[in-house]
């Protein structure tokens, strides 16, 4: 039990770590390589964007193939992928690594749980998995801070060495500590994932290319057609298959519908919000990259506090009103932040909005992983929980992408007043986001009660819940 912790809690930590660690960074990145600020969304959106359109598939890839093997593989990749971003010449080569990076990602992350599952005796599950959810939070929340300590005090290329020793310790542990295991009836969705990452693809590059080539060139206007287009067919696909990705029926419940929908536009609002905050931060504020990274932590570290109490609190009164109400708080947290916005502004004036947003995200992310699991069947509770990280994880992408639009039609890094001047207006659509995010958790029915998922805080649950009663426990994977 302790070895099967150890690497899959390692395993989760390096792929948590890697959605935030880089943005701490992006400062010394265009220095050093150079590009504009849409080379600087795809350092970012190249491992979201990955991850999430192929993070059920790698699911899919270890119930067929064997888990462990497939575990190891995406280990390699991840730690491969790590050391060619550290390498990278230019900046298109650290986005072609982090594309990989994410690919690895997305094949060894959701079987972390299902491997712990199968090492870890069902009386010792809900510590296993306290435990695994915990380190997941801290990887979430010590990114930007890990991201600006090793870019100040060594370079920003070790934010990816850093991976490297981890993963070349982690591999012969997996392969000789972990056991192989498969699922049944595991058929390969290869379709539906070519027609949703190309949809997706096609949207996001519009959106980051969109200033740059203008919004009605030709370019820009058939990325999106098509890409609008490849994802209606990806739903007429899912909805005809007989072993969909993304089972369309699951939609057909108001609960998680409504409660993805929020996670998305969650995701779309911070991830958005971050990317622009850590680099004004240091752009305007003049803070070094790590000071930038140790300021962020009212925001990105309060979950650690308030995700363990919204989760008791959960259980007595039902998820629907803590996370609609974590997600107003998040929104009223960057609204904050945006009418305190300007070249002079000092932190002591943005701490109010960096703990209100701390604590609305904290909020949400321990009820919204109970909500999910509840809203399906039992034996549907894996491929929900992947389908909605995999949201989760495309709403970063596009909130990314929509966000450093806005800020370049409006603003720019050529000066504090141009920046502040792009910040604001992106702040208001990321606020905007939340808040509808908000309105669609009040859409979950009133009756919807979550069954406790251990773990399941900051870094959400991947494909593991247990639902306890005096007599037994189940779990579902």
């Amino acid at each position: 039990m302790i070895w099967a912790l150890i690497i899959t809690s390692g395993a989760g930590f390096m792929a948590a770590l890697d959605n935030l660690v880089v943005t701490t960074a992006l400062p010394s990145i265009r220095e050093d390589l150079g590009g504009a600020i849409e080379d600087l969304e795809w350092t970012v959106n190249a491992y979201t964007l990955t991850f999430a359109v192929l993070l059920m598939f790698g699911a899919a890839l270890g119930d067929r193939f064997g888990r462990r093997k497939l575990f190891a593989t995406g280990l390699v990749i991840f730690t491969g992928a790590s050391a060619a971003a550290a390498l990278a010449p230019g900046i298109d080569g650290l986005i072609a690594a982090r594309a990989v990076q994410g690919a690895g990602a997305a094949i060894m992350m959701p079987l972390t749980l299902t491997l712990l599952t199968a090492a870890v005796p069902a009386a010792r599950r809900g510590m296993a998995f306290g435990i695994w959810g915990a380190v997941n939070g801290l990887a979430i929340a010590s990114g930007p801070l890990i991201g600006g300590a090793l870019t100040e005090h060594v370079s920003w290329e070790w934010i990816f060495w850093l991976n490297v020793p981890i993963g070349l310790v982690l591999l012969p542990l997996a392969l000789l500590r972990l056991q192989e295991s498969r699922g049944a009836n595991s058929r390969l969705d290869l379709p539906g994932t070519a027609l949703a990452s190309a949809g997706l693809f096609g949207i996001v590059y519009a959106l980051v290319r969109g200033n740059a080539e203008g919004w009605t060139s030709a370019p820009i206007l058939t990325s999106l057609l098509v890409g609008a287009a490849l994802l209606v067919a990806f739903v007429a696909y899912e909805l005809r298959s007989p072993a969909p990705m993304l089972p369309m029926r699951l939609f057909r419940s108001r609960a998680f519908t409504a409660i993805n929908v929020a996670s998305l536009l969650m995701f779309l609002g911070m991830f958005g919000s971050i990317f622009l905050i850590s680099q004004f931060l240091q752009g305007v504020g003049g803070y070094s990259p790590m000071e930038a990274g140790v300021r962020m932590l009212p925001w990105t570290a309060m979950p650690m506090i308030v995700a363990p109490i919204a989760g008791a609190l959960s259980d007595r009164i039902g998820g629907r009103l803590i996370v609609a109400g974590g997600l107003a708080l998040q929104a009223l947290g960057l609204a904050l932040f945006a009418l305190t916005v300007s070249p002079d502004v000092s932190y002591g004036d943005q701490i109010p909005s960096l703990i209100v947003s701390g604590v609305g995200m904290g909020m949400y992310f321990a009820p919204s992983a109970n909500l999910v699991m509840s809203s399906v069947r039992t034996e549907e509770q894996g491929i929900a929980s992947g389908a909605n990280n995999a949201l989760r994880e495309v709403g970063g992408a596009l909130g990314i992408a929509i966000l450093a639009s806005v800020f370049s039609a409006r603003g720019g890094y050529e000066s504090a007043r141009h920046f502040s001047d792009g910040l604001t207006p992106a702040l208001w659509v990321g606020a905007s986001a939340v808040a509808l995010g908000a309105l669609a958790a009040l859409l979950i029915p009133g009756g919807q009660r979550a069954t406790r998922v251990p773990g399941g805080t900051v870094g959400g649950d991947l494909g593991i819940s247990t639902t306890k009663s005096p007599a037994k426990t189940r779990v579902s994977a």
